[in-house]
């Protein structure tokens, strides 16, 4: 089971796992409504090295990006059930509105992000390809995202 931290106390824990030679996995994302896509996705992640931090947008981030009535989970309630999910080594709440400032402080081996972003502008590569991190794109689960499963929810009689 995974912890709950703060960057510092990610960063300390990412400076052990180098000098012992782990590979850190890293991802970020708002995960509101959890289901099996978000699971599915993290355990691929989750298989691509020794351990997985996954960085979480915060209640005000998810807002900006998601837009209004967005999160629909509180960041500290996703950030509790996303720790207790056996793939997820740590969760580090955010609020900006990329992941560059996390990326550049614990310098993953691998950034992950979703297959959507094979066809568009991934802001992260730039800061993860700087310190000569890799960035491996994750197919979705078919027919599984928070979206869809909002529109299913407003669609319900």
């Amino acid at each position: 089971m995974g912890t709950i931290l703060t960057l510092e106390a990610a960063r300390a824990e990412r400076l052990l796992m180098a000098a012992s030679g782990a590979t850190l996995v890293f991802t970020n994302g708002h995960f509101d409504l959890l289901h099996v896509g978000h699971l599915d996705y993290l355990e691929k992640a989750r298989a691509l090295g020794d351990a997985l931090f996954l960085g979480l947008n915060g209640d005000a981030s998810t807002t900006r990006l998601k837009g209004v009535g967005r999160p629909l989970i509180p960041a500290l309630e996703r950030a509790r059930l996303l720790a207790a999910l056996q793939p997820v080594s740590a969760v580090i709440i955010f609020e900006s509105d990329t992941a560059d400032d996390l990326i550049r402080t614990l310098q993953p081996d691998v950034y992950v992000k979703g297959g959507d972003y094979a066809h568009k502008v991934l802001p992260e590569r730039p800061t993860v390809e700087a310190y000569g991190g890799r960035v491996a794109l994750i197919d979705y689960l078919p027919d599984h995202s928070t979206s869809a499963l909002i529109a299913k929810i407003k669609a319900l009689p």
